[in-house]
């Protein structure tokens, strides 16, 4: 009740100010111990980012105002001071969150995660058995969830994919039952390309989208209709907040408006200002119409229905230039 009573004055501050982040994404390791074929966002050898530093981040998104900060990578866990990490979130009133693999949770690690004062768990499961696309198989790690299932004060949403050379779509359709009996919510994505754009499905696995959406209905109240264009190969008409509703701080300590979009407007998050929140919040995203980067979608619904955008990438790049001529 707690955590749903947060979740809903999220949604009010969201509707009443257009001035703060959503939902952050900061990324506390690269490095993953999984070697998944389709992701991007990994590597096998970076340290974590020190605790110090992620502190002066974490407060800075506190200045700005954000509502929801997810740890991602990576693989967040390898962070060998992660509870620290979640405490510090906790401590400004922020929500915690976490992407993982779920390849390191222990009857122990749950129960201080629990202690941390975590509020949601994503792990994303892609087949039932491990193959050369993913490790991540349900045959691997439900005793993990079994653990979750026992000891997890959280809430746990388990995430399957179709798309991106999953050998057998039916698969999200074992692992979402599974889920579902063991009390977690479950939800499933269509992978995207290196710049999160949209690959068209095949027919099984639009099918597979499509029966899946069925069961999470079941489950929970699912805002995902952006997928549903997603699933049938057709572009998406919105307007993408992204850099403003939803921030991507990547290891060195940027902003980036997604994962699949590093490189801008790559401003150091010490420098991220309401001005910078402003302006992306107009700004016109020309990989939005195929993009498939739910984070960016969910946290832009609550602004559908007002502010236009109206500023084109020649604009923001100006726009961008007085802001740093200011800032000297």
């Amino acid at each position: 009740m707690h955590r749903r009573s947060r979740e809903l004055m999220m949604i009010v501050k969201g509707v009443i100010s257009t001035d703060h982040p959503v939902l952050a994404h900061i990324i506390p390791i690269r490095r993953c111990n999984l070697s998944c074929a389709y992701c991007n966002e990994y590597d096998d050898y970076s340290n974590p980012v020190p605790l110090d530093v992620m502190r002066r981040r974490l407060d800075c998104l506190a200045e700005l105002g954000t509502t929801i900060i997810t740890l991602s990578g990576g693989e967040p866990m390898l962070h060998p001071e992660v509870d620290d990490i979640i405490a510090r979130i906790r401590k400004h009133g922020i929500m915690a969150g976490m992407i993982t693999n779920g390849y390191l949770l222990t009857a122990d690690r749950v129960r201080r995660l629990n202690q941390a004062g975590l509020e949601h768990m994503q792990i994303s499961i892609d087949n039932v058995r491990p193959d050369d696309v993913s490790k991540k198989s349900l045959k691997v790690l439900d005793k993990k969830l079994q653990l979750l299932a026992d000891h997890a004060e959280f809430h746990v949403n388990i995430n399957s994919v179709v798309g991106g050379g999953i050998h057998n779509p039916t698969d999200a359709l074992e692992v979402g039952r599974r889920a579902v009996e063991l009390g977690f919510t479950s939800t499933i994505g269509i992978i995207h390309d290196g710049d999160g754009q949209l690959q068209p499905i095949k027919p099984e696995e639009r099918e597979v989208y499509l029966r899946m959406k069925r069961m999470a209905k079941r489950s929970y109240a699912q805002l995902n209709f952006f997928q549903d264009n997603i699933a049938h190969g057709r572009p998406n008409e919105w307007r993408c907040r992204a850099g403003a509703r939803y921030l991507y701080i990547c290891e060195d300590g940027l902003v980036h408006y997604c994962s699949q979009q590093r490189g801008y407007p790559a401003k150091p998050l010490e420098q991220y200002n309401v001005e910078d929140i402003r302006r992306e919040y107009l700004t016109v995203k020309g990989c939005a119409p195929n993009c498939t980067v739910a984070c960016a979608h969910y946290t832009s619904y609550m602004d559908f229905w007002r502010d236009p955008q109206t500023l084109t990438a020649q604009e923001r790049s100006a726009s961008s230039e007085l802001v740093q001529v200011q800032t000297r």
